[in-house]
């Protein structure tokens, strides 16, 4: 009878785990660096990203040279706050082998844990940061921007197999957003791969991926039609998408030929379920007697 009343006091360890999922909004779009009116489309950037506030956002051809992320960062932290430090922090790193000094970059509105690295070949980095969730929960949030030519098709598959690699290392992480400008159409090589591990938001919400991603009105293009190009791609460990969306798509009210990039951008709500806690929970005596 000691013995069992040592156990019932004791108890057994449960997983357990509230059922309230936490949104993480997440988006990514490319700058087109400063070229094709800038300083002109520049508001409109900074407009769309006030307009949707995403936790996370992935950037890509950014001019680190003319701190072009910085000057992004700290005007949409002054619309948001009146301060130019909050509530976005900047973290950036810029391709090797590249003239203008052009990078990638992401934006967080979540506590910065980590951040590191990795050249994908051809000229260009991935950047990923850890951020951690309101639960203690880390997600890993990566931006990537791959050789942009038409025909490298074996090209941009290295990276991402290089990518994914990274990725899925000893060190993974559960939770893991991978955006940017992937340069490749869906079905082709690099996107098939992806697809292997990864799902697309946009694609999980609506059943398709978007019509187009680019190019937008802002610059002349030889293409009939636009294509996807850009990507929001989450881990199985996501556990739903509660929307997505595409970002700015429309022109400026006085030009009906300006747009914010020659992109348009990726915008997600994302379901996390919080993380699993282990509890005692007490056994009956009853359950000790046969």
């Amino acid at each position: 009878m000691a013995e069992c009343s040592q156990r019932w006091r004791r108890g057994v360890a449960k997983s357990v785990f509230s059922m309230k999922i936490f949104n993480l909004t997440v988006a990514t779009l490319n700058l087109n660096s400063r070229r094709d009116r800038w300083r002109e489309r520049r508001r409109l950037v900074v407009s769309q990203l006030v307009a949707v506030q995403p936790a996370l956002v992935a950037l890509q051809e950014v001019n680190l040279w003319r701190r072009q992320g910085r000057w992004v960062r700290e005007r949409v932290n002054y619309e948001l706050s009146g301060r130019i430090d909050q509530p976005y922090q900047l973290v950036r790193v810029r391709h090797p082998q590249l003239l203008k000094g052009e990078g990638v970059a992401i934006m967080t509105q979540l506590p910065l844990q980590t951040f590191d690295m990795v050249d994908l070949g051809y000229g260009r980095k991935a950047l990923r940061v850890n951020v951690e969730l309101p639960d203690g929960q880390g997600v890993d949030f990566v931006t990537v921007d791959l050789r942009p030519y038409v025909h490298d098709h074996e090209a941009r598959l290295e990276q991402v197999l290089q990518l994914i690699g990274w990725l899925q290392d000893f060190s993974r992480v559960p939770l893991q957003v991978v955006a940017g400008s992937f340069n490749e159409m869906p079905g082709q090589l690099a996107i098939k791969q992806m697809k292997l591990s990864y799902r697309s938001a946009y694609e999980v919400a609506h059943r398709r991926e978007p019509w187009a991603t680019y190019p937008t009105v802002l610059v002349p293009s030889e293409r009939e039609t636009g294509v996807c190009l850009d990507y929001l791609f989450i881990s199985p460990g996501v556990a739903a998408v509660n929307g997505a969306r595409l970002i700015g798509q429309e022109p400026a009210d006085y030009d009906n030929r300006l747009y914010a990039s020659d992109h348009v951008g990726l915008w997600a709500a994302l379901g996390i379920e919080p993380r699993r806690q282990e509890v005692v929970v007490p056994r009956r005596p009853d359950e000790f007697f046969y």
